[in-house]
């Protein structure tokens, strides 16, 4: 199973936020973010903050680093790693089972991330036969369109998703995540989209928008 970081913001936890890092960060890296997000005696939640395995990443020059997926090209016609989200989908389905042993079923899971996490959590999104309490997918996009119709799942059709990007990202084109978000409602997902004047990042407005649907969505 993947090491985690485990934050709780009271004792005896009722819900569970796995929050996927993105490339060549580690679960550290959103760790500081829940203070923001949970004000203290609000509301008792466990973050789940994984680590990605490391491995060579093509458009790196193959350097070693933490990483859900090989990245090939930024091109989306470039070829894709389904081995890789493959790989992913299992790892996080292990953290979601854990949860479920520690007294937090899924529809008590919210599934988060940023980036290269982003996309692996949209991946699991139509793929899952658990429903989940919310998605939040920041900064990415849509993978593996390709496969999408043929691996359907429907337990989350209706599950609430947050989907935010920056209007100046330059590492994951506005573009692209506009087309996925638009690719996601034109099969009838409920997602709810955020932009924002940023870069690949995360801003103050965006962390008061993902409290707003975290407190919704896990009442």
């Amino acid at each position: 199973m993947l090491e985690t970081i485990d934050v709780e913001t009271a004792p005896n936890p009722n819900a569970a936020i796995i929050w996927l890092h993105g490339l060549g960060a580690d679960g550290h890296d959103f760790e500081p973010i829940v203070p923001e997000l949970v004000r203290k005696g609000t509301a008792a939640w466990r973050f789940v903050f994984p680590n990605a395995p490391v491995r060579p990443v093509t458009i790196n020059s193959g350097m070693r680093m933490r990483a859900w997926y090989d990245i090939v090209g930024l091109d989306r016609r470039a070829q894709e790693d389904a081995a890789g989200f493959a790989d992913a989908d299992t790892k996080v389905r292990e953290l979601i089972a854990r949860e479920a042993t520690r007294g937090i079923a899924a529809g008590r899971v919210v599934l988060a991330g940023f980036s290269q996490g982003g996309a692996v959590s949209l991946y699991m999104l139509s793929r899952l036969v658990e429903k989940l309490a919310g998605v939040v997918a920041l900064s990415c996009y849509v993978p593996r369109q390709v496969t999408f119709a043929a691996e359907r799942a429907m337990a989350n059709d209706a599950t609430p998703i947050f989907m935010a990007h920056g209007q100046a990202d330059s590492t994951v084109p506005f573009l692209l995540g506009a087309k996925s978000r638009d690719f996601l409602l034109a099969h009838g997902y409920a997602v709810k989209w955020h932009e924002y004047p940023m870069a690949h990042s995360v801003c103050a407005e965006e962390v008061a928008d993902i409290r707003d649907f975290l407190f919704r969505v896990l009442p």
